[in-house]
Parts: C-alpha cells; sequence; structure tokens
C-alpha cells in the first residue's frame, strides 16, 4: 500500500483534525448537554432531541453471555470503550438465549436471574459510553435457541410440531415468544434502577434476528407473525423504536424488484421487504449485507458493486414507498473467504459508508450501517470470521473513526442549534465531502 501523501491529502487530514477537535471540545452546540432522550424517528430520519441522529454502530452479539461469567465481563467494558473510541454510537447484540448453555431463558417464562443481571450490566455499560444498543429479541437460527428451541419446548408440552417454522403460526409458541417480550420489556434494570421500556439507552427493539419462513413463499404467515408482534411490543412500551430484523430480500409483492436479489432463491423465503416494513408499529427499515454468503463463497470486486446497487434500491424504497429510515444492521466480509485480504475488507466497508454518506447529504433515508462484527483483543476463539480487532486492524479502525466523525458532524450541521461562523462552517464541510480515505 502507498503511504505516501498529496498536499491536498495532507490538508484533508488537517481538516479532520480540526474536525475532531471540534467534535472533542463539545463547540457543536448543545448536543452533549443535552438529557440522555429515546431516539425517534421523522420522517425518514432518526433524531433525538429534534436533532438528526445518523448511525456507525457495529454488532457484538454475545455481550450478554460474555457479562455472566467474571472471568470475561471484562470483556463487555473493552467493546464499548473500542468502539467508543472511533466514535461509534449504536450496538446491536441479543437480548435472547433459550434453553442453551448459559441460557437467559431456561423454559418458556422460566429466566437465569444471573444471566439477566449479565444483561443489565451490558445496558448500564453501554450507556457508560453514550452507546445505544438494538436488543434482538429471538434468532431465527439454531444459535442462542432461536426458533428451533421455541418448537422443543412445544413438543415437549404435547404439541406434535413437526417444523421450525410452526414457531411463526403456532398459537402457543406465539404466546411463549409474547411472554418473553414483556418479560425482557418489563424488566428493572438491577444496576441503573431503570425498566427497560422506559431507558434511553435502548435504541430499538428488533423482532428477531433474520426472520424467514421458507415453508410458506407467499410470505403471508411471516407477515402476520409480525403484524401481531410489532403491535403487541408497541402495547407494552410505544415509546421505543421497533424494526423486524429483515435481510432485505424482495419478495411476491414486488416482482419487479427480484432482479436485485442475490440469487434465485431469496424471494422464496418467506420475506418480502417492502410489504413486510408497512406493517403498523415498525418504524425503521433493515437490511443485511453477505455477498460472501449470497452471491458465492469466493471474495470478488464484483461484490462490491452489488453493495451498492442493493443499498441504493432498498434507500429509495425506503424513501418511495416506506417513508422511513433504513439501518443496514448487519455487513461485512468472512476472513475464510476464498480470496480474502483485508485491503478488500477496507474496501467493502468503505463502499457501505460512501453509500450511506451519499443518502445523508440528500437528507435521504439512509441512516446508518452496523458492521459486523466487533471483537475485543483475546477473544479469538468466538471469531467466525468476520471479527474486526480495532488494535490490530488501524487501516479499518481509521476507516471507521473517519466515518464517526462524517456522521457526527453531519448531524451538527443539519441541526437547527448550528451557531458556527463561516470558517467551522467551511472545515467541516470539507470533511464532509472530500471524497479521499
Amino acid at each position: 500500500m502507498d503511504t505516501t501523501h498529496t498536499n491536498s491529502e495532507y490538508e484533508d487530514w488537517k481538516s479532520i483534525d480540526i474536525a475532531d477537535s471540534i467534535l472533542s471540545y463539545g463547540e457543536l452546540g448543545d448536543m452533549e448537554e443535552n438529557e440522555w432522550q429515546m431516539v425517534q424517528t421523522k420522517g425518514n430520519q432518526f433524531v433525538v432531541n429534534d436533532q438528526p441522529f445518523y448511525v456507525n454502530g457495529f454488532n457484538t452479539y454475545w455481550l450478554m453471555v460474555f457479562a455472566a461469567d467474571e472471568s470475561t465481563r471484562g470483556k463487555v467494558t473493552e467493546v464499548f470503550k473500542h468502539a467508543s473510541s472511533v466514535g461509534m454510537s449504536v450496538c446491536r447484540t441479543w437480548a435472547f438465549n433459550d434453553g442453551q448453555w448459559r441460557a437467559l431463558q431456561k423454559s418458556p417464562s422460566v429466566y437465569d436471574e444471573d444471566v439477566f443481571k449479565a444483561l443489565d450490566f451490558v445496558v448500564s455499560e453501554a450507556r457508560k459510553y453514550k452507546i445505544r444498543l438494538i436488543l434482538s429479541l429471538v434468532n431465527n437460527w439454531e444459535a442462542y435457541g432461536g426458533k428451533p428451541q421455541y418448537v422443543k419446548w412445544g413438543n415437549a408440552a404435547g404439541l406434535n410440531l413437526t417444523s421450525d417454522d410452526d414457531f411463526f403460526s403456532h398459537p402457543t409458541l406465539r404466546s411463549y415468544y409474547k411472554a418473553h417480550v414483556k418479560t425482557v420489556l418489563n424488566r428493572v434494570n438491577t444496576f441503573t434502577n431503570i425498566t427497560y421500556k422506559e431507558d434511553p439507552t435502548i435504541f430499538a427493539w428488533e423482532l428477531m434476528n433474520e426472520p424467514r419462513c421458507t415453508s410458506d413463499s407467499s410470505g403471508d404467515v411471516l407477515q402476520d407473525w409480525i403484524k401481531e408482534m410489532a403491535f403487541y411490543v408497541k402495547s407494552i412500551d410505544p415509546k421505543h423504536l421497533v424494526e423486524i430484523g429483515l435481510e432485505g430480500f424482495y419478495g411476491p409483492s414486488t416482482p419487479q424488484k427480484y432482479q436485485f436479489n442475490p440469487n434465485s432463491y431469496a424471494h422464496e423465503v418467506g420475506t418480502d421487504f417492502i410489504r413486510n416494513h408497512q406493517v403498523l408499529g415498525v418504524d425503521f427499515a433493515s437490511v443485511h449485507i453477505y455477498p460472501d454468503s449470497w452471491i458465492s463463497q469466493s471474495v470478488a470486486d464484483s461484490h462490491l458493486p452489488f453493495i451498492k446497487t442493493w443499498m441504493e434500491a432498498h434507500i429509495e424504497d425506503a424513501e418511495k414507498y416506506l417513508g422511513m429510515p433504513v439501518v443496514f444492521a448487519e455487513f461485512g466480509v468472512s476472513a475464510k473467504a476464498p480470496g480474502y485480504n483485508s485491503t478488500y475488507r477496507d474496501n467493502l466497508i468503505n463502499t457501505v459508508y460512501k453509500t450511506i454518506l451519499n443518502s445523508t447529504k440528500k437528507g435521504g433515508s439512509g441512516a446508518g450501517s452496523l458492521v459486523w462484527q466487533l471483537f475485543p483483543d483475546g477473544t479469538d476463539y468466538m471469531d467466525d470470521g468476520y471479527a474486526i480487532v480495532l488494535s490490530k486492524s488501524p487501516s479499518t479502525s481509521s476507516i471507521i473513526s473517519l466515518q464517526s466523525t462524517r456522521l457526527a458532524l453531519f448531524n451538527s450541521l443539519c441541526s437547527k442549534k448550528c451557531r458556527w461562523g463561516c470558517k467551522k462552517r467551511n472545515v467541516l464541510e470539507k470533511v464532509l465531502y472530500h471524497d479521499e480515505l
């Protein structure tokens, strides 16, 4: 990699330094002084205290399980500390672990209080580092229990279920899920004494991680489940935002959009991006981005144009049909993929970030992204191939930090409370609009 810099690049980095110092010393108005408030939506943007809130964030799904063990609890703090140091403001993590090792929910409505206290710790630590949480409530997949575990519980209760997709349709399994939702939302945090449904540290509730109902390609079964559960969450907690947790595949309601799907079976998995997100009670759209598992196992430069097209299609849909923000809630590339190298990963992250920025510049629906996934040092044994350890990845760390700076400045530029002189505005606009990293 060429490490020489032109004068103009030097000026850009100097601008970023100035911008960082403006951020650090609180010259962006009253943002830091404001009370910690709930994130809301206003049209196709997120807002906090009526100011725009564009998201640069990350996933670390195992925080609760690590917090449940004294020997690994410190890793939770480390993740938040590292993320905060590069300006990340949102983390997505699991608020479930069903019937497995170190389960939160040992059996329907039976909880391990120590594990629940571990989730309390995660929420309280996030707040300390000014990081908000998207808490997912169940998994589509077998990891951490998910819908297969609910089906096992149903069969143990004598229901005679034959498919994991019975999770979506059987009234007893729906009642198990709703009981879990109710328990989590009404939980009083043992560290802060704040009820989860009242805590602005929580950015949003996610109904499910990557729901699919492959037994019903029409999408009706999943649509019905989303309607019931979005309404149910809102009936208990009208203050927080709700999202579904979808991967973003286009379904039967929009066959003209199949061309944007990554493969020929994506429209047959029972999800339907636009139709699903038109459900009452759903506040913003979620999309995932995994060309290395959706298109081909090998890393290819052709994946980058797909990412841009995939994102732009969903941003346009969120503006034209949904009138809501869209978050690219998981994206990444596995180091285990043939042809992988760190330069490719940086290019992929950069492609996602630039596409977000192109939308935010226009006041569009592209509201942010969450990289999969951030790890602290010494947790390599948990790595699924996607782990990013900032201390070992200086180039990736710089890209993440620059995106955080740009979005934070953009939030402030958009603010009605902006009180800068022209000189500062020029510096900030230079940081926002120069393209070279």
